[in-house]
């Protein structure tokens, strides 16, 4: 959830029905804005769980006006909550546009496309929509106050894989171009494209078979290449992992330490529990908004 400092996430207005509602949907301090966020990751489920269950044929044909009519209800239990979410903030189309925004369409918007493809021969296009029906489950991640720091550990790792992944482009050009030139097309290698999925498949170490070598030079070549797959596969995790122990750690000492300054040295960055300056021992001032006890 967004910081409710977020101009697009500010109350329509400061009292009323849509005061009432922003808080019941935005917060979570009280019972009923908790019970609402239960009873949203309930019906996500559930909706989720009828996606799965109406895609297996037996069950779809003996049940399916059935499921027609509960993935309706759904459908207009979420567009209810969706243009309720519009009507509480003070700036509806900025909220349309975000990516909670989005999600929140996107959890709606098959239903009722599906209504604008009828006919045996978008049999398939039906489908199709009534999977994406499964993106409902991003809806959850909201409700997951940890995504944020999983969201913003990969954010700040952006330029560290970026470049890993330009590392491995290249070698995969170059072991592409290598096994056009040695293999050829007779062996199946018909082109640079070809050749670099052949790359990039070895590299992975999965091995589908389609595409194989059959000189020496060749295999010689794809011997290094697993070994150099082998040796990178670790790189990504490793840089996405320090950078989440480091949000980890920057979240616990926010947690732990309070911006109160000593009066004598000015010192900042006390526990929330200490009573005197680490540097010099004098009374620190008290705590605003001490942490709840635990348990």
């Amino acid at each position: 959830m967004r910081p409710l400092t977020d101009p697009q996430l500010n109350p329509a207005t400061d009292s009323g029905w849509r005061r009432r509602w922003f808080d019941i949907i935005y917060r979570h301090d009280s019972r009923p804005e908790r019970n609402f966020d239960l009873l949203l990751i309930y019906a996500i489920l559930a909706s989720i769980l009828v996606v799965m269950i109406d895609s297996v044929q037996s069950i779809h044909l003996r049940w399916s006006a059935w499921f027609y009519i509960v993935e309706w209800a759904f459908t207009l239990a979420f567009t209810a909550e969706y243009v309720l979410r519009l009507a509480v903030v003070k700036r509806p189309l900025r909220y349309a546009v975000s990516l909670w925004g989005l999600i929140d369409l996107a959890s709606i918007l098959p239903t009722y496309l599906s209504l604008f493809v009828p006919g045996a021969q978008s049999l398939l296009v039906v489908r199709v929509l009534r999977i994406l029906r499964l993106f409902r489950i991003l809806k959850l991640t909201r409700y997951v106050e940890e995504s944020g720091i999983l969201m913003q550990s990969l954010w700040r790792s952006r330029r560290k894989v970026l470049v890993f992944l330009f590392t491995v482009l290249t070698v995969t050009v170059i072991a592409g171009a290598l096994m056009y030139v040695i293999e050829g097309p007779t062996n199946g290698y018909t082109s640079i494209p070809t050749s670099m999925y052949w790359a990039i498949v070895t590299m992975a170490t999965v091995g589908f078979g389609d595409v194989v070598p059959q000189t020496t030079l060749g295999r010689f070549v794809t011997s290094v290449l697993i070994l150099i797959g082998y040796s990178i596969i670790a790189v990504p995790t490793g840089i996405y992992t320090a950078e989440l122990a480091s949000s980890l750690r920057e979240a616990e000492d926010a947690h732990r330490h309070d911006n109160r300054g000593c009066p004598e040295c000015g010192l900042e960055g006390h526990d929330r529990d200490a009573l005197h300056c680490r540097r010099c021992g004098a009374a620190l001032p008290a705590v605003l908004n001490p942490l709840p006890p635990v348990g």
